[in-house]
């Protein structure tokens, strides 16, 4: 059995895995869906980026999971990489701008993104505001990340191009896998069971 520890990006919590969760637990595997500090249901906890590392360290050492794979959505990429690795993370200045709070985005932040209309209402809905600390911390990186084991997940809807960190992380880290999606930057909602497929494809590997 496989246990995929699912972190979402800024401004979501683990009730974004909803509809990806049951496909994993399906295949007869564990599905860890999470919550990092100061979002969701964990509003009002002061959180910085070495924050959200412990709360995936925690995650999965205190439910002592074995075989796991982890999956970082967008934001949620860095502390998961500082988890086993570490990354570095640029400032991000509109983090400071609003109360210390990276602020909810509008729904025309998330068009053209292969999301409905009603999909759009739950993101905006169940989104919070995002503790800016954690956007501006810089990370130190304890290894290579070209060393690790993984699939990136390339939504084509998002941006048609890669970025160039990831493009030079798969033209050199012999480790790493490019999967494309033709969709947005929020598959978990657009693209469920197409991600879980992936998701368990990557884990099989």
């Amino acid at each position: 059995m496989t246990h995929f520890v699912l972190v979402a990006g800024a401004r979501l919590g683990a009730w974004a895995w909803d509809e990806v969760v049951p496909h994993l637990r399906a295949a007869g595997h564990g599905a860890h869906p999470l919550t990092l500090s100061g979002l969701a249901e964990k509003q009002g906890v002061p959180a910085g980026q070495q924050t959200h590392v412990r709360d995936i360290v925690d995650e999965i050492e205190g439910k002592e999971l074995r075989d796991v794979v982890l999956v970082g959505h967008s934001y949620a990429g860095t502390p998961m990489s500082r988890s086993t690795a570490g990354r570095s993370s640029p400032p991000g200045r509109t983090a400071v701008r609003h109360g210390g709070f990276w602020p909810v985005a509008p729904a025309a932040h998330y068009a053209g993104q292969g999301l409905t209309d009603e999909q759009i209402a739950r993101i905006v809905a169940g989104s919070t505001p995002h503790p800016g600390a954690s956007l501006t911390e810089p990370a130190v990186m304890a290894r290579p990340l070209g060393e690790l084991p993984a699939t990136y997940i390339h939504c084509l809807l998002d941006d048609a191009a890669l970025g160039e960190d990831v493009a030079l992380l798969l033209a050199t880290g012999t480790r790493w896998r490019l999967v494309e999606m033709d969709t947005g930057h929020w598959p978990m909602f657009s693209r469920p069971r197409e991600l879980a497929r992936i998701l368990l494809d990557a884990a099989g590997e």
